[in-house]
């Protein structure tokens, strides 16, 4: 495909920023091979500021914006397509809108509200504000044409981790971060869209005024084209092209108001041929974009993110060189129970999960030296899940949640919690029994048989709120399971 002159182009840019609605062209930049998204990667981890505190979820509401721009579009072209031509892209849009829905269904179960506020936010650059793996993944997605397939997206991932760690929570919302980054790409081109149309409708207008004028009075065929140039018209390559073509098909008395459009366009450095060649090239360019687009969503629906997760996570490196061995043998359930274990320490703690996750191969290696490799303490395990997190909560700092002290207090006095509650509860509301009994003074023999009747019922209610009460405060362990 021909490139542009460098005038075109730049005439081009200024007047997307002086429309609205095409500030924000489609992710499309340079094409880059493996190597080059690699380097790339490098240097955008270089450039990245990020902060971890909590954020407003920008995320949820823009794509909200994105449905709803991509239904309506749907809605006009259906209502449309019998009746006038479509263009390519709008085809694939079209026929694929159920799968485009669908996907954005799946990005909103799997975006609850508060995910992406855990997430490090960037400081700087066009995304400030949003989570820094969506910047990622939209570079990459600018850089490959919205192509997302599992070698690129690996080497892109792996080489950004050279200068820059991702955390856990953010190597699995990649996929996530994919489907609204690609979604945001099918919002940015169907806004094109909508604004060619728009002025395609605007040209076939002006190109029926003409006509009617042509037949009704020719002399007075100039007005119209003074009509058009106080009219201020979107001199835009779609609205130039279809006011040619329509012309094209026109009485050649219309000629005047073409040589008038080229006058206007010289005015400006620009020729009607090139701008015809430019929406040849911005429709091509916008149906690949469309149908990589949907072909990505529709691979990130067979990746197996679970592969893609553990082996480019650092933290899961790190522990597969457990001193006992065992670790690896795990099935994927334990293992991520490990991981999750290393991003507790990492979010109450003073250092970044990676080095979580050496101070336990540390401690287990220091064990397995003293004590053998067949000793439970030279597992990694032990100072993960077991009672060994109070020793790796000591050496890394870790200012333990109000709920974590609780559960490892019951855990660690478990039959003084339990039975110590249910007397507890029993006898506080058989106190309370004697109190009214009295009142209503009841003495004797008789206070004492209805108290120990009432004892004996206020301790079925007593260990029936203690089954209830830890449910509350303790939730399942699963036993670790070996694969």
């Amino acid at each position: 495909m021909q490139i542009l002159p460098l005038r075109l182009q730049n005439w081009v840019a200024g007047h997307a920023r002086s429309r609205p609605g095409e500030n924000e062209p489609p992710l499309r930049a340079e094409l880059f091979s493996v190597e080059q998204l690699a380097r790339h990667a490098r240097t955008l981890a270089a450039s990245h500021q990020v902060v971890t505190k909590r954020s407003s979820n920008r995320l949820l509401a823009r794509l909200g914006q994105n449905e709803e721009i991509l239904r309506s579009f749907n809605r006009e072209t259906l209502a449309v397509a019998q009746s006038r031509r479509v263009t390519p892209a709008a085809e694939w849009l079209l026929d694929n809108f159920y799968l485009i829905e669908e996907q954005i269904h799946l990005a909103r179960r799997h975006l609850p509200r508060g995910y992406s506020r855990e997430l490090p936010r960037l400081l700087n650059g066009p995304c400030a504000g949003l989570p820094r793996v969506y910047d990622i993944v939209l570079e990459l997605i600018s850089h490959v044409d919205a192509q997302i397939d599992a070698g690129p997206l690996s080497a892109f991932i792996a080489a950004y981790q050279t200068a820059s760690s991702l955390k856990l929570g953010e190597l699995w919302a990649i996929p996530i971060m994919l489907r609204l980054g690609l979604i945001e790409n099918l919002q940015r081109i169907t806004t094109r869209l909508i604004i060619a149309r728009t002025e395609h409708d605007l040209a076939a207008l002006w190109v029926d005024r003409l006509q009617a004028m042509a037949e009704q009075n020719p002399s007075h065929l100039v007005v119209v084209v003074a009509d058009m140039a106080k009219s201020d018209l979107p001199v835009s390559s779609s609205f130039v092209a279809e006011f040619c073509q329509r012309l094209s098909r026109q009485s050649p008395v219309l000629h005047l108001a073409r040589r008038w459009l080229e006058q206007r366009l010289v005015e400006q450095g620009l020729s009607i041929e090139q701008l015809v060649q430019m929406e040849s090239q911005n429709q091509a360019a916008d149906q690949v974009s469309v149908s990589h687009s949907i072909a990505s969503l529709r691979f990130l629906s067979a990746m197996d993110w679970k592969e893609f997760v553990e082996a480019l996570s650092l933290v899961e490196a790190t522990l597969r060189s457990d001193p006992a061995g065992v670790y690896t043998s795990m099935d994927f359930s334990t293992r991520d129970r490990y991981r999750h274990a290393v991003e507790f320490f990492a979010r109450y703690g003073r250092l970044p999960e990676a080095d979580i996750a050496q101070k336990a191969i540390q401690l287990a290696a220091d064990s397995a030296r003293q004590k053998g490799r067949d000793d439970r303490t030279a597992h990694v395990g032990f100072y993960l899940i077991d009672t060994g997190r109070s020793v790796l909560g000591r050496s890394v700092k870790v200012r333990w949640p109000w709920k974590t002290i609780r559960e490892r207090s019951i855990h660690r006095y478990p039959l003084t919690y339990y039975a110590g509650g249910i007397v507890a509860i029993a006898l506080l509301a058989t106190f309370w029994f004697a109190q009214q009994a009295l009142t209503l003074e009841v003495h004797g023999w008789k206070l004492v048989f209805f108290t120990l009747v009432f004892l004996l019922c206020a301790s079925q209610l007593a260990l029936a709120l203690m089954n209830w009460l830890s449910t509350i405060l303790l939730k399942p362990c699963p036993l670790p399971k070996l694969d």
